[in-house]
C-alpha cells in the first residue's frame, strides 16, 4: 500500500492508505478521527464534511490519495486544544443541533463559510449550509448559531 503524507488538524502525518480508500474511511479508521460521520456515502447529506485546504468537502467523496501534502480539518481540528472554536461554542449556546449527527459537518462547513465571508447574511449562511441535511431542526437555530460565531469572530474572541 502506498503511504500518504499529509496534515490532519495540523499534524504532519503519514499513513499507508489503499488507492481506493476514501478520505472518510481514512479519518474513522486509521487516524480514529470519529468525529467525522458516514451519513448517506452518497455525498448528498454533508455529514462527512471536513475543510481540505481551505474548502469545504464531503469526505465521503474524496479519495484518501488526493489529499496526499494537503491539509485536512475535522471537526476536533476546529477547537484550540480544550477551548472551543466560536462555531462550537455557538452551536451549543444556541441549540444549533438535536441529534448532533449532522452537527460535525455543520460546524466545518460554518468554519469555512466564515473564513471567506466573516458577516455573512442570512441567505448566505442558508446557501453554504445547502449541502448540509438536518433531519432534527428547522435551521433557524442552526442559522443563529453561524450568526453569533461571526459576532465572535468579528469581535477578536479567537
Amino acid at each position: 500500500m502506498p503511504t500518504l503524507s499529509l496534515h490532519v488538524n495540523g499534524h504532519a502525518l503519514s499513513v499507508e492508505a489503499a488507492p481506493q480508500t476514501l478520505l472518510i474511511d481514512l479519518l474513522r479508521g486509521p487516524l480514529g478521527l470519529t468525529g467525522t460521520h458516514a451519513g448517506c456515502d452518497t455525498a448528498q447529506c454533508g455529514a462527512c464534511t471536513v475543510e481540505l485546504d481551505g474548502q469545504a468537502v464531503k469526505s465521503c467523496n474524496v479519495l484518501a490519495v488526493q489529499c496526499a501534502g494537503k491539509s485536512v480539518t475535522t471537526v476536533e481540528g476546529l477547537a484550540d486544544g480544550d477551548r472551543l472554536h466560536p462555531v462550537q461554542q455557538a452551536f451549543i449556546d444556541c441549540h444549533g443541533l438535536q441529534c448532533g449527527f449532522c452537527t460535525p459537518g455543520m460546524m466545518v462547513s460554518a468554519a469555512c463559510l466564515l473564513k471567506e465571508n466573516p458577516h455573512p447574511s442570512d441567505a448566505e449562511v442558508q446557501h453554504a449550509l445547502e449541502g448540509n441535511l438536518c433531519r432534527c431542526t428547522g435551521y433557524v437555530n442552526i442559522v443563529a448559531a453561524v450568526q453569533q460565531a461571526a459576532r465572535t469572530l468579528a469581535e477578536g474572541q479567537r
